[in-house]
């Protein structure tokens, strides 16, 4: 049996055109499901029906792969849940037609590889995107995560056993400052040496430098 679906993310937004839609392709109005939710709240009572009411050997057709998820990522796991059940999705408008419903049509698990491949790529993005935004606001000198509620008196406490020498959890068990949150404050640790180079060599070869071209000067 064909089971209909149909979303729009507002009240406001009418339902109408991918109604009729569905029952074009010859899916009863007892059998299309509707939401008046966004795509990011997981509380769609129409979707959950639908579901519900699924068995194997059915089929959720759908106007367009996105009215069933909020990223692509969420829309091929929900295929995969509903292909473990024997249940199939089928789309009507998309440019990418999918019909998981037939495992022996090469060109629909085609298809269902590419919507794999472009969540992935829309994830990636989606994180490149968050690091990026992350590092302009540090840049311009913003907190970036969740206020801090760490006491200042025991970060500075903190700072200073750290620079003493004492190891993470030795910090922690002092200040009952939490690990993630140690980490989330404390600067890092000057990078250590991988050569035998004392650390001073820097600096005094500027030293040196500095007095040779004063003697020159002087000459």
């Amino acid at each position: 049996m064909d089971l209909g679906y149909a979303r729009v993310s507002t009240v406001k937004q009418d339902l109408d055109r991918q109604i009729e839609a569905l029952r074009e392709v010859g899916i009863a109005a007892e059998r299309i499901y509707v939401d008046k939710k966004s795509g990011s709240t997981v509380n769609r009572p129409g979707l959950t029906a639908a579901l519900d009411y699924a068995r194997e050997g059915d089929v959720i057709v759908v106007h367009t792969l996105d009215r069933l998820g909020r990223t692509v990522r969420d829309t091929l796991n929900l295929i995969h849940d509903l292909s473990e059940r024997g249940v199939g999705v089928r789309n009507l408008a998309d440019s990418i037609k999918l019909d998981s419903s037939n495992p022996d049509d090469p060109m629909a698990q085609l298809n269902v590889v590419l919507l794999a491949l472009f969540g992935q790529m829309e994830r990636t993005y989606s994180l490149e995107r968050a690091a990026h935004a992350r590092a302009v606001a540090r840049a311009k000198g913003r907190r970036v995560g969740r206020p801090s509620v760490v006491d200042p008196d025991k970060l500075s406490y903190a700072e200073h056993l750290r620079a003493s020498g004492y190891t993470m959890a030795e910090i922690v068990a002092k200040t009952e400052i939490t690990r993630t949150s140690l980490y989330r404050h404390l600067p890092p640790r000057p990078p250590e040496s991988v050569t035998a180079e004392p650390e001073t060599t820097s600096s005094a070869t500027a030293a040196d430098s500095g007095t040779g071209s004063g003697s020159g000067s002087e000459i």
